[in-house]
């Protein structure tokens, strides 16, 4: 197989990241399906791109017509065989749970045609841990998108022992088409790339923040304006999901037993609270409407 072979791309999860990579997708020329279990997020999903590619328009980002060729590009399914029936690749953009991906890709094994390339936007879990519930194993791999999808370059590409080269050379390929940047891993390691650098700047910033020795703001602005992040640690943790912090958290904790994996007692303190962050309007900071509507 090889990249003009992909014409046709599923996208399982119509929330936060799985609605963006959808209409990332249908910007640059794909035939787009978005599916999800839960009607509500369909008809954000879809509130979204109506509303997003108008704005494009009217910043000049966008002509009117390659609007109109990406909105028909792009279906909103209810069902996963109406979405992945016919799909060249598909993204999986659920709820970080193994037991949860590895039902989807089960399914989807069942549903997608053989040729397809099953791909999962997981954060942290392995595809070699997704993979056995497929008989395409050799076609299933980690395409890690960063939040928010639409806008960061940054993809990583994961390629575990399982992984056909193939697989990985046309992902490669497929994150070029979209205009990202890919960064081939050929080898699977927790957490990844970035995310291993950005944790450890995140316990680091936690760690200062629960002994009292700065604020988060402080913590944040010594990043900015010291060491040239476009933003701190704690403002990208409102950004990406104060609730993705914890699950990551907790998902290497139970793979460790450490307890120095733990999650600390002020970012427990947010996710049972539901301050999320920007989605929900709080987090370490808080925000208006504006800020969190549309991520």
């Amino acid at each position: 197989m090889n990249i003009e072979d992909i014409r046709r791309i599923c996208v399982v999860g119509a929330g936060n990241m799985g609605h963006q990579i959808a209409l990332l997708c249908a910007l640059n020329g794909f035939t787009t399906s978005c599916t999800d279990v839960d009607p509500g997020a369909l008809r954000k999903a879809e509130a979204f791109a109506d509303r997003y590619l108008p704005e494009r328009v009217r910043k000049g980002k966008l002509d009117s017509a390659a609007a109109r060729e990406t909105r028909a590009r792009l279906r909103f399914c209810a069902e996963l065989t109406d979405a992945a029936s016919d799909a060249d690749y598909v993204i999986e953009a659920v709820f970080e749970s193994l037991e949860v991906k590895r039902e989807v890709f089960s399914r989807l094994d069942r549903i997608a045609p053989p040729h397809a390339i099953l791909a999962t936007n997981s954060s942290y879990i392995v595809s070699s841990l997704i993979a056995p519930a497929t008989r395409r194993p050799e076609k299933v791999l980690n395409l890690h998108f960063f939040n928010p999808a639409l806008v960061m370059k940054l993809v990583e590409v994961v390629q575990g022992p399982h992984v056909s080269e193939e697989t990985a050379r046309v992902s490669v390929d497929l994150c070029h088409r979209l205009g990202k940047v890919p960064v081939h891993l050929r080898k699977e390691v927790e957490g990844f790339l970035l995310n291993r650098i950005i944790r450890a700047i995140r316990k680091e910033a936690l760690w200062l923040l629960e002994m009292g020795v700065a604020s988060a703001e402080d913590i944040d602005k010594a990043c900015v304006h010291g060491a040239g992040h476009p933003m701190g640690p704690f403002q990208l943790m409102d950004l990406t999901g104060i609730d993705l912090s914890y699950q990551m958290a907790m998902e290497r904790f139970r793979t460790t037993g450490d307890p120095a994996d733990l999650p600390p007692p002020s970012l427990v303190e947010k996710f049972v609270k539901g301050h999320y962050g920007r989605k929900t309007g709080r987090g370490w900071y808080t925000y208006s409407k504006d800020d969190s509507d549309g991520q």
